[in-house]
């Protein structure tokens, strides 16, 4: 998968969403996700990375708890054939919710098929490029 199918999906819940947070002071009402590529698991043999592995997070917030809208994410990732796994806190200080899933994609880099790059990705990127 490419960064700009990973936005994609996200940005498939309906929700607003970010790439890891929204800029101050314009982090809408929840529910919103955010998502972010944290790390990697790379696949290694003979001193070559063979296939990248990459961590991904998608973050759920919510004030209430809303299990449709956790089965609408869920569904996504069926449909497109990816394994999480899922936890949920509750975040006092903000009063809500973070359900949590943490997945693996083979990723294919920065860019798709059609050229399309991370600066192309209709995901607010507040990180330096």
């Amino acid at each position: 998968m490419t960064y700009t199918q990973i936005a994609g999906l996200v940005t498939s819940i309906g929700i607003p969403c970010a790439y890891d947070h929204f800029a101050e002071g314009e982090s809408p009402d929840p529910p919103f996700v955010v998502f972010l590529l944290p790390g990697t698991n790379n696949f290694m043999a003979d001193g070559e990375v063979y296939e990248q592995v990459t961590e991904v997070s998608i973050e759920l917030y919510t004030d209430l708890k809303m299990p449709p809208l956790e089965e609408r994410v869920e569904d996504i990732l069926r449909t497109h054939e990816i394994p999480w796994d899922k936890t949920e806190v509750w975040i006092e200080d903000e009063k809500m919710y973070e359900v949590r899933y943490a997945l693996e994609v083979i990723y294919d880099g920065a860019s798709d098929s059609s050229g399309e790059t991370d600066n192309d990705a209709s995901i607010p990127n507040d990180q330096p490029n």
